[in-house]
């Protein structure tokens, strides 16, 4: 799965093409050059193409959790996806009552045995043995502690696939790519994951808090309309007292959202699925969260609130002049507890921008790709 994304790759449909080489040049060609493996870093970049994604990636977070550990009839179903598993099981963390292995010491078992990678995250006074399990430390391929994260074993550099083909080369890169997948999917298979609408709910004081933090910020509009109505709002360097307004208000208004978020990623559990999406990296983040429990925020057009589209006023709703909140496509309500007909509206307007740039971005690149093909082909006379 991992090899899509330097493909640009997805299963809505995507064709590939199979090249057969005919002469022992171009064979040679494609095996020193082409080859997936030889192509995990990049040259470009000097970073890895490809890393850990989606369902696996979701799965080494959850699987390198403390509170993970599989018995023994698990570790044993579990081994037989491990790719050049020499037939020895590890001694289990605990002995008594019961043995049990933890999530750490099967991703260990895929990891290269000389691998060593040291990420100290930690600010605490030990950060040898962080609380939170923050950073990663990697000794001899054994995982001592740490959440594998997307920093971790996905396309960043200096992360577990780059140390990996560095040192170790690209054959056994890849031999951690099947096996992570292989042994973390199956894992996640048997322990399941879903989200459910509960994962989006608030408890009632973040309920509290997170309306608290948008009044505040609304009366502060009013205040900046009440002084722009009364000619004393004081126009900021190189700025219009208009574009001085739309600038403090935005700034207000995107502070009520980031406010309401943080509020909420603090009430929030790294129980909930949803969560751990997002700190996994595999899909989402903390701003999705945010817009389906807290509020979804300002929505902009071209970069600013929306406009007056009929006479002073941006739907027949509202009153002419009102530059409120409101008004102007501010959405105070999340997800969860859904859009009035107006923020729906405006919310469209958002979404509709991006589509069309979505359509436009194809086409050009399509050209542009047409363009450097057709130039780059070698001129041959036809026999």
């Amino acid at each position: 799965l991992s090899v899509t994304s330097p493909y640009n790759a997805d299963f809505d449909g995507d064709e590939m093409n199979l090249h057969v080489p005919q002469s022992e040049e171009s064979k040679s060609e494609l095996r020193n050059l082409c080859m997936v493996p030889l192509n995990i870093v990049s040259p470009q970049g000097n970073k890895p193409l490809m890393g850990i994604i989606q369902d696996s990636l979701c799965g080494i977070y959850k699987i390198t959790r403390r509170d993970v550990f599989l018995t023994r009839e698990e570790i044993m179903n579990i081994m037989m996806w491990v790719p050049d598993w020499d037939g020895v099981i590890p001694t289990p963390a605990i002995i008594k009552p019961r043995p049990r292995w933890t999530g750490k010491q099967m991703i260990s078992m895929i990891l290269p045995p000389n691998l060593n990678m040291e990420r100290i995250e930690s600010k605490e006074k030990d950060p040898w043995l962080p609380f939170k399990d923050d950073g990663a430390l990697i000794l001899g391929g054994e995982l001592m502690f740490g959440l594998l994260s997307k920093k971790y074993v996905g396309s960043a550099s200096g992360g577990v696939v780059h140390i990996t083909c560095n040192e170790f080369g690209p054959d056994v890169a890849l031999t951690f790519f099947n096996g992570a997948q292989r042994v973390v999917n199956y894992w996640l298979l048997h322990n399941g994951f879903s989200i459910g609408i509960g994962d989006t709910v608030p408890d009632l004081e973040t309920v509290g808090k997170i309306q608290a933090a948008v009044d505040t910020q609304k009366d502060i509009v009013a205040q900046i309309s009440k002084k722009a109505y009364d000619n004393e709002l004081e126009p900021a360097p190189g700025m219009t007292v208009r574009q001085t307004f739309e600038s403090k208000v935005m700034a207000a208004l995107n502070k009520a959202r980031d406010t309401a978020g943080n509020d909420t990623q603090d009430s929030l559990k790294d129980l909930n699925d949803a969560v751990q999406m997002a700190r996994s990296g595999s899909k989402g983040t903390t701003i999705n969260i945010a817009q389906m429990t807290a509020l979804v925020g300002q929505q902009a057009v071209e970069g600013k609130r929306i406009p007056f589209g009929f006479k002073y006023r941006t739907l027949p709703h509202f009153a002419k002049d009102d530059y409120s909140a409101p008004s102007r496509g501010f959405v105070e309500n999340s997800y969860l507890r859904g859009l009035t007909p107006n923020e729906c509206f405006f919310h469209a307007m958002a979404g509709r921008e991006g589509l069309i740039d979505t359509a436009v971005k194809t086409a050009e690149t399509g050209y542009i790709q047409r363009r450097l093909v057709k130039a780059l082909k070698r001129p041959r006379p036809s026999t």
